[in-house]
């Protein structure tokens, strides 16, 4: 397993990945990183992907994803995967559209348990009241993706 780590504008994040595909990409709440200059080249299209979405040219990813999980994490993954760009949707229709209700605290903590940060788009799921909901990488981040992904844009007054 290869591993690399990136700066962002939410502070330094580790890719890690081999071959089969890319296994995680962590938020990493430290600055004492040493930050990779040479990036391993099964690692190098997630990277350059990640910078272009960060920098707003990118709104899909195109990635070989290899996440470990259980099967029904793997089920809400990639539901998630699901939610366009600039779009939330709730726990409860989240819970919904994998056909049980019943299953939101299994479904809450299933994204809770994305290791595919931003690539697997965990911050769009909100509470049903339009609450920002715990966030694994911090609620600050998940705000600013969410500010990032919006397509109304807070104008300066200045």
């Amino acid at each position: 397993m290869m591993t690399v780590h990136i700066k962002t504008p939410l502070g330094p994040a580790r890719i890690r990945g081999d071959e089969n595909g890319i296994a995680s990409v962590s938020a990493l709440n430290t600055e004492d990183i040493t930050y990779d200059e040479v990036i391993p080249e099964v690692l190098e299209d997630c990277a350059y992907q990640l910078r272009e979405y960060f920098e707003g040219k990118r709104q899909e990813f195109d990635l070989k994803l290899n996440p470990e999980g259980s099967d029904f994490q793997k089920r809400v993954w990639d539901e998630l995967l699901k939610i366009p760009y600039g779009k939330t949707t709730s726990y409860l229709e989240l819970s919904k559209k994998l056909g049980d209700v019943k299953a939101i605290r299994a479904v809450a903590g299933a994204n809770g348990k994305n290791p595919l940060w931003v690539i697997v788009p965990c911050h769009r799921v909100i509470g049903s009241d339009g609450s920002m909901t715990g966030y694994g990488a911090g609620i600050w981040r998940k705000k600013w993706l969410l500010e990032h992904e919006s397509p109304y844009k807070q104008q300066s007054l200045f």
